[in-house]
């Protein structure tokens, strides 16, 4: 087995690619916009199938990645915090970045450029990684940290994400992760299969809020039809797992993503688009607005670093 790193140039993206030589896998990677996975393909039949719904090219990333968030790099903060408002150590913020229903949304370095720092491979894996160095880029958010994000692509269609955070400075700093990936598996949601090891959802005001309320719910502890359901939701997994923590699959095609994320993301956020071609499965560290309610937040110390880890696995029955 042989594993490549490459560089590729699609409509004005600049991506880096691991590549397993002997099986075709393939993961593309996006510096310029969060250092985000734009592609993850399988060969079947002659053709390849791209899990992740990504961006057409340069502009259409530019104009769509504050609004839509494809794969985005959710940093300092995951999903929502109502006015961008919070506060911290006696002080109140109001986070300059907002989405048009006046929240902050989705962290502060998913339009951020990382440098590339790492790259290599060998017969066993592909790797990159990158890196942000946030320096109070807004004031109300106004602390010194290191984002580092690490891929690895092992064999039988595997990837590995690692991201680090790393606090630069000498006091405390408010710090939660996660990832907002795409995943389309040809035609429809309504046809696809779902299953997550969660019993328990948060129950949200109508601003996507939590209340502080579990509800709970069995929906999908068991694979099922999705079919015509809108999912807007964040649910609590279950800790103990000796199994993927969540499944996707078509059963037309036979196409599965299955989910590994570490013990630091337990909570699951879905969410399906109004076109029904995708759906957003985020894995998070905090609940939504966590710098207010606190669920999930970590206090990264001075000098401290958290790294987040997820591993995602691509087959085809």
């Amino acid at each position: 087995m042989s594993f490549s790193t490459g560089k590729r140039t699609e409509n004005g993206l600049e991506l880096v690619v691991l590549k397993d030589d002997q099986e075709g896998t393939e993961a593309l990677l996006l510096p310029a916009f969060g250092a985000l996975l734009h592609g993850f393909s399988i060969e079947a039949g002659g053709e390849r199938i791209n899990v992740v719904d990504h961006y057409t090219g340069y502009e259409a990333a530019k104009k769509e990645i504050s609004t839509s968030f494809k794969s985005a790099r959710l940093s300092p903060f995951p999903c929502r915090i109502p006015e961008g408002r919070y506060s911290f150590e006696g002080k109140q913020y109001e986070l300059q970045k907002k989405f048009p229903d006046g929240s902050a949304i989705h962290g502060l370095l998913y339009d951020k450029a990382f440098e590339p720092v790492a790259a290599g491979a060998d017969h066993t894996r592909a790797m990159a990684a990158f890196q942000y160095h946030y320096q109070q880029d807004d004031d109300q958010y106004p602390f010194d940290y290191t984002c580092t994000v690490e891929y690895i692509l092992r064999g039988s269609a595997s990837l590995e994400i690692r991201a680090t955070s790393r606090n630069n400075g000498d006091k405390p700093i408010p710090m939660a992760d996660g990832w907002h990936p795409y995943f389309q598996l040809g035609g429809k949601v309504d046809e696809w299969e779902l299953y997550f090891d969660a019993d328990a959802m948060l129950e949200f005001d109508d601003k996507l809020i939590p209340t502080g309320r579990l509800v709970r719910q069995n929906l999908f502890t068991e694979p099922r039809r999705i079919g015509p359901l809108f999912l807007d939701n964040c649910f609590l997994l279950n800790k103990a797992r000796g199994k993927a923590a969540c499944e996707l699959l078509n059963p037309r095609n036979g196409l599965k993503v299955s989910f590994f994320p570490g013990e630091e993301y337990p909570y699951l956020q879905l969410f399906t688009p109004p076109n029904r071609k995708s759906i957003a499965i985020e894995n998070l560290s905090a609940a939504p607005d966590s710098f207010n309610n606190r669920m999930g937040l970590l206090l990264l110390g001075p000098g401290q670093s958290q790294t987040f880890a997820l591993r995602y696995q691509l087959s085809l029955r």
